[in-house]
Formats: C-alpha cells, structure tokens, sequence
C-alpha cells in the first residue's frame, strides 16, 4: 500500500468523504445531499470543523461531499464539478479567521498557511465566506446556503475589521447565504439538514438554535426578556459608544447557560436576527461526535505534502469544549461558550487506543487537552446560579465561588491514559489555567486534590516545557485583559521549580505575553521586561496584540471605551506605538504567537 510523507498507510479512498466527481462516481452515488466548500485542506480529524461537520451529517444519513480550498480564481471549475446538492451547500473559511490567517498584526501578509498543503501561501481568498457564496449564489440561485466556521461566527453582528480599519456589518449581509450556523456546529447542521429533508423551506426556519439570519425589518419586535434590540448598524457607524454598548449584550448572552435572549440588529430595511446559543452538549453528544469513524488523515490528494496544522495535531487528545477564563483578547467562548462540555473517561481512552494503532506512533501522545487544558469537568456547583449569571469570567475579578474547582476527574483521566498498553507519556501541550489549582477553597479534599494536580502536571505531562499566559505583569493591564496579578505566576514558577528539584527534572516554563493590549503603555512593557528579566526569562513568546471580531480587547481599541464602564482607555495604535512596545522583545529566539489564546 503506498505510503505519506508521514509514513502513515492510506485508507481505501472509500472511507474518506469524497472530494472529486471520480470519488463521488467510485461511491456509486447518483446525487449528494451536502456539499462543504472549505478554506482548508480536508484532513479527515476531530480537530478539523469541515470533516467533523461533514461526518456528523454522514451519522445522520446524509450523503456529504468536500470541496477543500476550490479555485476562485479560475473558471470556476470546482464549484460545479459535483453539480448541486439536493439539500444545502455549505461553506467555512476554515479553523481561522481569514484575515488573521493571512496577515500580521502589522498587516503585513504572511508568507505561510498551516492548513494548507506545504503551508502554502495563496490557497483562499480573503474573506472566503462572503467569496464562496457569492460564487455559489451565482452558478445555483435556488440552492440554499450555510455557513459556519470561525469566520462566520466571529462576524455575526456588527464588527470592527482591523485589516479594513473599518466597521462591518454582521457578515450575513455581505455573504448571500440563507443561514450562518455559528458556534460549534454539529447539532445545527443536523436539525438544518433533517428540516429541509422533511419538506421544510429554507426561509422557514427562522427558530434554529445557534443561526443567524436576514428579515424584513417589519419582524423585529418591541424589546422584552426574550428578544434584545441592539443600537443598529447606521448608529454603530455614527456613534462608536453605541457599538461598545452592543458588545456588552453580545458577550453576555453568548456566555448564557440557558442561551440567553434573540439578539435583532437594524441594518438598513432588514434585521439580523441572531438565535440564543444552544446549552452545552452534553457528555453522550460529545462522546457520539468522537466516535465518528475520522482516519485521522490528510485526504490522499495530498500525499507526499505535509499540512503544518496537522501535524501539530495528529497525535493529540480534545477532551472539553468551551472557557470560562473571559480573557478579553480570545474568542474561544464567543464560539465555544463559557460552559465546559467534557467527555466521558471511556471517551478519551478510547481515543487513545486509537492513536496507539496508528503505524507512526512512538508512544507520546503531543497533547491531553483542550482550549484551556484544566477545565475538564469543571462547573458551577449550584447550576441554578450559573443559570442566572450574566459574569463573561468564572475567574476575574476573582474565583467565583460556585466554582467547583476539584481536578479529581482530569486526574482519573490521566491516569486512565497514562495505562494504555503503548502510551509511554502524555504531555499536555495546551496551555494551563494556574490561577484555578492555586485557588484556596478552604476545603482540604479539593486543595489537597489541586496540590496533587500540580505535581502530577509537572512530574508526568510536560515535554521539557509548559506553556502558560500571565501575558503581562501591571495590575491594571491584568485587570483589562480578565487575567489574574502576576503574583499568581510567580508563585506558580516556584511551585515548578520545586516540583522540578525534588524530582530532579529539567523543565522550563514558558510564560506567553502580549504587546500593545488595550491599557498597555510603552511604560508598561518596560516595567514587564525589567520584572520578567528579574526572574532569569528569556521571553520567547510575546505577541502584538491583534484585534480580532467579537472581543472586548477589539471593541476597546475600536471604540477607545471599555463597554462595560464606558472609561476611556489609551491603546497604542499607530505603527510606531506597537513597535516602541515590542522593541523590548526584539531579540534572537522571538517567536510571535498566531492567533488569540484563552489560557
């Protein structure tokens, strides 16, 4: 059997969801139901939103094809080569925003893609969303349209574009598609897919969870508990303050446990109509998406080329959704939600079962985590006040304290993991959340059980190093960003170094820092560089700090209020206030992060 780069054997062709008119044809099937066009390479892997789409309709009964990154530039040719879907087209940019794929914080274009193919440079547009439909809308006007995907989800309202230094509308008026399916999105595809199946018109659905779509303005009704009306698009562009007012709504209903309230926004004659968030999946919905029969392979059209995304991530564990960090700069629970959805024990080790039967495999699995690697299980002990909570952090200004913070079932897992015949270790790549196990509760079962967390963290999951974000050191930048004092690391440092002595290892901790956040002055990051030198870092990871859709960093810099206070705050904007605060960073070894992070 012929082989990857990666040394991996290729699956029969029939076990991935086809990407051509041949795969389809070999298939013998007469007609799709679905077809995805996606910004990315296909990479048929829990960790990649098309194939876990594409896979979770496949369950479900549906004929599913993938386009991976097709041709806009061309004829055309690969958005009619599979004809048209007898139920929907769907379209993603892909796992990030475009833009932040496509340029740096200096806008600057990158040379590189790491969900392409080589890590080419080129392969989407920017903004593919608005692209692909527009595309798609033109060759078949009568075929319905979703979207879904970072970029979707993160543009749903109203939103400044650092790339354009400009408010947009919410991306629904741009893009002509039916429906935007925001946030994770299995559970919305499948109810979107079996409707329509069952007879159901597309402009009939109006009532899905979790989607966004365009009305006549004459549908927007008065304001009450269940519908909030948003400043329209006309006053956000008139008045920047209403447009911070509108993000304190978004942010808040986004993070309801319950899904809060239907958020309507005038654009012009029409309302975008924005559902309430679905409440988190639950334990056995989460198990079922991880039980989908995924490769866990780049589809073979690329063999003989690496997918840098994929390799990051080909020998890693997911175990949770969602953050309740609220770090002001990330968007995870804009997306994800604030809630954890966890999966079962048997879940995981199952999934590390599997990666052991994988012929590359050497017995390290890369990473046991997820988008902040602690948060497994965790939640509100009396879910009746979380039902009520209106908080964007369970973690700023403090721990809440109807948060259960007891890390016993990560630690069953790890053990759990740590079993299976041909794992040797189990790192946890992702970054951790230190200010939750250094929390006193004042109950001896959970502190002896966090003080346990640390030492097996450090002794048994890290690879050399550990990844963690103080991202600064001044009080008042901290309490901009929702992260706790830098007190809080300092003593974290000890407790590594301490652990690290008595069991005479040799790690490093790596700390992650941004540059430039809203708050931050030139003053400020000269006073985290003497601190941080002061404690022997040589700082690897600083970030300028990048506006990015749906986040209360990015409305501050938009706006220059803070939208909860409405206190003016200072941001560096022009080109030369960012580099005055990163010039303290530019030293051999720097490697700016890509991306936001909400550790």
């Amino acid at each position: 059997m012929k082989t990857q780069n990666n040394a991996l054997p290729l699956p029969p062709a029939d076990r991935y969801l086809p990407t051509s008119a041949k795969e389809v044809a070999a298939l013998g099937w007469d007609y799709i139901d679905v077809i995805i066009f996606s910004g990315d390479a296909y990479v048929d892997h829990p960790s990649f939103g098309a194939a876990v789409i594409g896979r979770t309709l496949q369950a479900a009964g549906y004929r599913v094809a993938i386009v991976p990154q097709p041709n806009w530039r061309d004829d055309l040719r690969d958005f009619t080569k599979l004809g048209r879907p007898r139920l929907f087209f769907g379209v993603s940019a892909g796992a990030m925003d475009s833009m932040v794929n496509h340029y740096t914080a200096a806008r600057r274009l990158r040379s590189d893609d790491a969900y392409t193919p080589g890590g080419r440079h080129g392969m989407r547009p920017d903004y593919p969303t608005i692209v692909y439909s527009d595309i798609l809308r033109r060759l078949y006007p009568d075929v319905p349209i979703i979207a879904g995907g970072i970029e979707a989800s993160l543009r749903r309202n109203s939103h400044y574009d650092y790339w354009q230094d400009r408010l947009r509308p919410s991306i629904i008026v741009d893009a002509p598609v039916d429906l935007i399916s925001y946030g994770m999105g299995e559970q919305t595809m499948t109810e979107i897919a079996r409707r329509l199946d069952t007879g159901e018109n597309i402009a009939s659905l109006t009532d899905i969870p979790q989607t966004v779509l365009l009305q006549p303005i004459d549908t927007m009704p008065a304001p009450d508990d269940s519908n909030i009306i948003l400043n329209s698009f006309e006053d956000c562009l008139r008045d920047k303050r209403l447009q911070a007012r509108n993000f304190m709504h978004i942010e808040q209903q986004s993070n309801r446990l319950d899904g809060g309230a239907t958020l309507w926004q005038q654009h012009g004659d029409r309302t975008v109509r924005v559902n309430p968030m679905r409440p988190p999946m639950s334990t056995a919905d989460l198990d079922a998406v991880y039980r989908l029969p995924f490769t866990r392979l780049p589809h073979p059209r690329y063999r003989g080329k690496t997918i840098p995304a994929y390799e990051m991530i080909r020998h890693s564990i997911t175990m949770h959704r969602g953050c309740f960090g609220g770090c002001a700069f990330c968007t995870i629970s804009a997306h994800q939600g604030k809630h954890i959805a966890s999966r079962s024990r048997e879940s995981i080790v199952d999934e590390a079962r599997q990666i052991t039967r994988m012929p590359d495999f050497k017995g390290y699995i890369s990473d046991l985590g997820g988008p902040s690697a602690n948060m497994y299980r965790l939640k509100g002990s009396d879910r009746d006040v979380c039902a009520r909570c209106m908080r964007p952090s369970c973690l700023h200004p403090g721990v809440c304290p109807n948060l259960d913070t007891d890390p016993s079932a990560l630690l069953r897992v790890y053990d759990d993991v740590k079993a299976v015949p041909g794992v040797k270790k189990a790192f946890v790549g992702s970054g951790v959340r230190y200010d939750i196990p250094l929390h006193t509760t004042g109950r001896p079962k959970i502190d002896s059980a966090n003080a346990r967390y640390i030492k097996e963290l450090i002794t048994n999951h890290v690879s050399g190093r550990l990844k963690v974000a103080p991202e600064h050191t001044e009080p008042h930048v901290l309490n901009l960003m929702r992260k706790p004092s830098f007190d809080l690391f300092k003593q974290f440092n000890r407790r590594f170094n301490d652990v690290n002595r008595a069991a005479g290892l040799n790690q490093q901790l790596i700390p992650y820092f941004i540059s430039s956040h809203p708050g931050c002055t030139e003053a400020d990051m000269a006073r985290l560089a003497a601190e941080t030198r002061a404690l022997h870092f040589r700082l690897e990871q600083v970030q300028d700090f990048t506006p990015t859709p749906m986040t209360l960093a990015t409305e501050i810099y938009y706006t220059g209020i803070h939208p909860y206070t409405g206190q003016k705050i200072f941001t560096a904007r022009t080109p030369r206030e960012k580099q005055n605060q990163r010039r303290y960073f530019n030293t051999p070894g720097n490697h700016p992060r890509r991306g936001n992070r909400g550790k």
